[in-house]
């Protein structure tokens, strides 16, 4: 059985790796990380806009994004897709290609969850931060570009970098739109082959477990190194008196 699954992944490397391309789109691992790193990416700033709309004292702001953040984590990413995949054409009145719809779904689910981790992040800074910063003169605009938001993001690097891993996984179900990503990918393969299925799909876990385990290794390394960061300079304040 492993000599076998080898076999299919040395006869079927470059279909895993970059799809049809450069024959076709893009597909395989490459299309996987180019569809996280495009969700995660362009989900960013506009998680951070509907953070502050969740912290702000205004109700206008405060209560469209909670609905927003409440809707999208409340139901399934596939359902999500459809909906995009359904009705984009329909406003734009044009077809949009399945790697688009992905992306877009991705963004959207991405950024309620992104909105949530710069929303502790924030929240878990003193308030005295703020009130420093907003003595010294600064807007509130200025206070959270300049100070307040850098702390925050330095501070929830390992958590965004989870969030990545998590959109790796999440980009397996373009394949129901024909989105042609890794596990898209192995589909054509076991469908080509027809009699190893375990094999193909024990090609594809291994693939994803190397490169989630991988970026998780990653976020854990993060995460102690912030830790280190916060510890010193309490260190610091605290041997100064002696």
């Amino acid at each position: 059985m492993l000599a076998s699954a080898l076999a299919i992944a040395r006869d079927n490397w470059l279909l895993l790796l970059v799809g049809q391309y450069p024959n076709g789109p893009l597909g395989g691992i490459a299309a996987t990380l180019m569809l996280s790193v495009l969700g995660i990416g362009l989900a960013f700033p506009l998680s951070v806009l509907v953070a502050l709309a969740r912290i702000s004292r205004w109700r206008a702001l405060r209560a469209p994004a909670t609905a927003l953040v409440y809707l999208v984590r409340g139901v399934p990413l596939l359902m999500i897709i459809f909906w995009v995949y359904f009705l984009f054409p329909l406003l734009l009145g044009t077809e949009v290609p399945g790697f688009t719809t992905m992306v877009c779904t991705l963004v959207l689910y991405e950024s309620a969850f992104l909105s949530e981790v710069v929303r502790a992040g924030i929240e878990a800074l003193p308030a005295g931060q703020m009130d420093a910063a907003r003595a010294l003169g600064h807007s509130y605009p200025q206070a959270m570009r300049f100070i307040i938001l850098p702390q925050a993001i330095y501070n929830m690097a390992p958590s965004i970098l989870s969030q990545f891993v998590s959109t790796i996984k999440d980009t397996t179900l373009g394949y129901v739109i024909n989105v042609p990503e890794l596990t898209f990918a192995a589909s054509q393969i076991n469908n080509r082959l027809l009699t190893k299925p375990f094999e193909v799909f024990l090609i594809l876990a291994l693939t994803y477990y190397v490169v989630c385990f991988s970026l998780t290794q990653l976020a854990t390394w993060l995460e102690r190194r912030v830790a280190r960061r916060r510890a010193g300079p309490a260190l610091v304040v605290v041997a100064a008196p002696s």
